[in-house]
């Protein structure tokens, strides 16, 4: 250890300045083993390889399964998305450290010691499995029947979660939001399609979250030129039925203008399922609300002014009268008045018109959740064919991509979470990476024991969120 090189010196801004390389176990990554951390408490690793099928030889393996995993979530919530990173950190110290199943200092067998000794044992490997090892681990992930464990996990890891913070109890109420994501992709994979109303080639998942939370519940990768409601109706009846049995005693349902049809709004209101969506204005809706859109007598005042008027509507499509909401909008500055359409099918005694508004809002915490994954995990789905004769194979390969893209950024969620409540004020996900991920920090190794060094401001940060992860048990996969 501590052989050094010269890298660079002689800077014109200066000269004293010298760079060299060491063999010291710094790492810009430190956080790993933090996010390891917040995956072993919540279940998650633990859950995934009991239920994932791995049609390897045991014998030949030399990255177990739950190594991979947390190989490839780890880098995915450090910002390495690209899986020929793992080539770049094999050798970092914490991510050795932090995706390994193996307890002490054994992570680091394969280091020299302080007289440049290194140790061979041929079961332990060098380091973060190679690029064409998560490439073989993504073919895997990509089999029908794994998909839909790391699908179903979403749900029953955040489930598992709120259990815990509940006292072992589901909540009674839990409210989910279900909104089409555009995902832009450069190439042609298969799936990708040219969307007009987004102007770009892209993929158009279904993504729910919940809405008090911020955590994805379930994701479905579909085509790029997918109507918001294809698919919409089986999405989310089958996730209510879910919620209902693992996380909540009721859950409502909370969508945008493209994604109310008579099929879904019936099958809602058959099972009693609450729900409330805002209503595209076409022309007979405008015939209905022009005698309404009128301001009273006299002066503007200097504030937003909201007017509230109950209905019943009936579209031609639809198999029955809805109650639908009227919301007219007088915005100071504008000259003509704002209206748009709410329906639901809470009654007038359960919530009243300026209720219904204010819950449909908080929808916008969805949309900046969403828009979170997109922008800080930047989700790569650019797999390619790997044969002519299945071009289908890389449209899976970007569905598991995008799933486990999901996870990782729920355990986010959950550190971000954690944040807030030791903090009382708001963060992003974004903020916990660059503050309490994304940071630097050294490893010894002394008296059989790993010691992390960081930098205080980053201590301070790890401190809160170890406070918060101390409180939270063990959870055992169910």
């Amino acid at each position: 250890m501590g052989e050094k090189q010269a890298v660079m010196e002689g800077f014109a801004f200066n000269g004293s300045v010298r760079v060299e390389a060491r063999d010291t176990r710094l790492t810009s990554n430190a956080g790993a083993v933090l996010f390891r951390e917040a995956m072993e408490r919540t279940g998650l690793l633990g859950s995934l390889t009991k239920k994932l099928q791995d049609p390897r030889d045991p014998k030949l393996v030399t990255h177990p399964l739950s190594e991979l995993l947390a190989t490839r979530l780890s880098l995915l919530a450090l910002g390495h998305r690209d899986q020929d990173d793992s080539d770049s950190f094999r050798a970092d110290a914490a991510l050795k450290l932090a995706v390994s199943t193996r307890r002490g200092t054994s992570p680091f067998d394969h280091e020299p010691d302080e007289l440049g000794r290194v140790p061979h044992n041929p079961d332990v490997p060098h380091g973060l499995a190679s690029q064409p090892t998560l490439s073989r681990l993504m073919a895997m992930l990509a089999e029908d029947d794994n998909r839909g464990v790391l699908r179903d996990e979403l749900l029953t890891t955040s489930a598992r979660v709120r259990r815990s913070e509940n006292g072992g109890r589901r909540q009674q109420t839990v409210t989910v939001d279900v909104d089409a994501l555009p995902i832009r992709v450069e190439g042609q994979q298969p799936g990708s399609e040219y969307n007009g109303g987004y102007h770009q080639r892209m993929y158009h998942p279904l993504v729910a979250t919940i809405g008090s939370g911020g955590e994805i519940v379930d994701l479905i990768l579909r085509e790029g030129t997918a109507h918001c409601a294809e698919g919409g109706l089986e999405f989310i009846t089958g996730l209510v039925e879910r919620l209902e049995s693992e996380l909540c005693v009721v859950a409502a349902v909370r969508v945008d203008a493209g994604m109310p049809e008579d099929k879904l709004l019936s099958a809602l209101e058959e099972r009693r399922t609450p729900y409330v969506a805002r209503v595209k204005n076409n022309a007979a809706l405008d015939r209905l609300a022009e005698p309404l859109l009128k301001r009273p007598p006299g002066r503007r005042p200097n504030e937003e002014r909201v007017w509230f008027h109950e209905m019943t509507y009936a579209a031609k499509s639809w198999s029955r009268e809805r109650r639908v909401v009227l919301v007219v909008l007088d915005r100071p500055g504008e000259l003509y008045l704002h209206h748009f359409w709410l329906i639901t099918n809470w009654s007038a005694e359960q919530i009243t018109g300026e209720a219904l508004l204010e819950h449909y809002r908080t929808r916008g915490c969805a949309e900046g959740y969403m828009g979170e994954l997109m922008n800080v995990l930047q989700p790569a789905l650019s797999s390619s064919p790997r044969s002519a004769t299945n071009p289908c194979d890389s449209f899976e390969i970007n569905e598991a991509t995008l799933l486990l893209n999901a996870l990782a950024y729920n355990v986010m969620d959950l550190l971000r979470r954690m944040m807030e409540t030791s903090t009382k004020e708001g963060w992003s996900v974004k903020r916990v990476r660059e503050r309490a991920l994304r940071v630097a920090g050294r490893f010894t190794l002394h008296a059989r024991r790993v010691v992390l060094s960081l930098d205080r401001a980053a201590a301070r940060y790890w401190r809160w969120l170890m406070g918060q992860l101390s409180l939270m048990p063990v959870l055992n996969p169910d």
